[in-house]
């Protein structure tokens, strides 16, 4: 089976650069170049942007293929086709033409065989040209320059930068301006690059090298207003009355940025059938593992923030969707994360943290992250260690009672873990 050969490549393993995918895809015929593409680079936000943008279109009456990492349960996940998750039989038969085309994609270790993420990646391209896909929505795993998802050969119609926070140091710069650079890189001449809100150092980098290139920049601001129904003032016309179906104060910015990517890819189509959608889309949007609530009794909340710019984001949405509730937190972090901002910023809203190990290989020993609480002055809060996901889920439920609430992050393989847990 093909979701066997992906797993005996090492899911960890990094190697930048575009040599391995861009001979796969060749090889393949250029599946990337036979429906129309847009990209979505950035930090925080792609996954949930890229749920917006595909709901949008789906509503629109599109076929539209996704192709998300990583995955919380099923590999399959990671490719969606029409809204649902790809096939097995259209997956064994993705992987078997890589195979047939690509030999090295099945022997692990070869100079020339794909990483888990390129591998992936060509799957990706070769089942949505299979499946017809009026456009396909491509969410970059690591940077963006030299990331897999920005082969060349595609038709791209749309860019799309969500925000863009310090991450990834050791691969893409030191810096915001660096790192953002490196994401801008997405961007195509004469192509629209959407670009979400930014601190004042990235949008710099963003827009002289969209300049240098001659990308158009398109800048929506977030949706503005309170309670339930909320408006867009940004490029176009504008909106009232907007509902999304992600929580959290945070995704007033996301749904922003995917309505204006929506638009930009609308002008292709006939009629007004991308702005009659974009309400639909905006409050049909789910994305798993994203302020998702599991349980109601008691309240247990899933939620990837994997970075400080996550982590302040979730701390601040959860306040405001349930003020004045502290949760029993669950948490566990990989190692190349900066995860004392992410602990400053959780752990004094919770009133215990229940800490495990992400199943990775780069997990941070529980031990390892209770005694940086300690260190840093976070010792005041019931902190236990636990020994897997699944103990410290059964502590946390425990001690929150019935009454209680759960909030489980802090990584999406946590989250993924986690979630097969409560929702088998």
């Amino acid at each position: 089976m093909i979701e066997d050969l992906l797993f005996r490549l090492p899911q960890s393993t990094i190697r930048m650069g575009l040599d391995r995918i861009e001979g796969a895809c060749a090889a393949l015929g250029t599946p990337q170049g036979r429906y129309p593409s847009a990209i979505v680079a950035g930090t925080n936000g792609k996954g949930s942007t890229c749920a917006f943008l595909a709901a949008i279109l789906e509503a629109a009456g599109l076929r539209v293929g996704l192709y998300t990492s990583p995955h919380l349960v099923s590999f399959r996940e990671r490719i969606r086709i029409g809204g649902e998750p790809i096939s097995s039989d259209a997956l064994e038969r993705a992987g078997a033409r890589l195979l047939q085309e690509w030999p090295a994609f099945g022997r692990p270790g070869d100079p020339e065989g794909l990483t888990y993420f390129e591998a992936a990646t060509a799957l990706a391209f070769e089942a949505f040209a299979a499946a017809g896909v009026d456009v396909a929505l491509l969410e970059v795993g690591l940077g963006g320059r030299l990331d897999a998802t920005n082969v060349s050969g595609k038709r791209l119609v749309a860019a799309v930068l969500t925000r863009v926070g310090i991450d990834h140091t050791e691969y893409l710069g030191k810096t915001l301006a660096a790192i953002a650079k490196e994401k801008a890189a997405v961007a195509r001449p004469g192509v629209p690059l959407v670009v979400a809100p930014q601190q004042l150092e990235a949008l710099a980098a963003i827009r002289a090298h969209a300049e240098g290139i001659g990308a158009p920049v398109v800048e929506p601001p977030a949706l503005a207003g309170s309670g339930g129904a909320l408006s867009y003032r940004g490029p176009g016309a504008p909106l009232e009355g907007i509902r999304l179906g992600l929580r959290g104060i945070h995704q007033r910015e996301n749904a922003a940025v995917a309505l204006a990517a929506a638009r930009v890819i609308g002008e292709g189509l006939p009629g007004d059938r991308i702005e009659a959608a974009i309400p639909i889309g905006l409050e049909s949007a789910r994305w798993p593992g994203r302020m998702e609530v599991v349980s109601e009794d008691p309240l247990i909340v899933l939620d990837g923030a994997h970075n400080p710019d996550g982590a302040v984001a979730l701390a601040a949405s959860f306040a405001s969707c349930w003020p004045g509730v502290r949760p029993q937190l669950v948490f566990g972090v990989l190692g190349d994360k900066d995860r004392l901002p992410m602990m400053r910023a959780l752990f004094p809203l919770a009133a215990g943290v229940h800490l495990c190990a992400p199943p990775s290989p780069r997990a941070v020993p529980p031990e390892a992250v209770a005694e940086e609480a300690r260190r840093d002055g976070l010792g005041g809060i019931p902190i236990e260690r636990c020994e897997d996901v699944g103990s410290a889920v059964r502590a946390a439920r425990v001690a929150a009672g019935r009454d209680g609430a759960v909030l489980i992050c802090g990584s999406l393989y946590l989250v993924g873990a986690a979630r097969a847990i409560l929702r088998p």
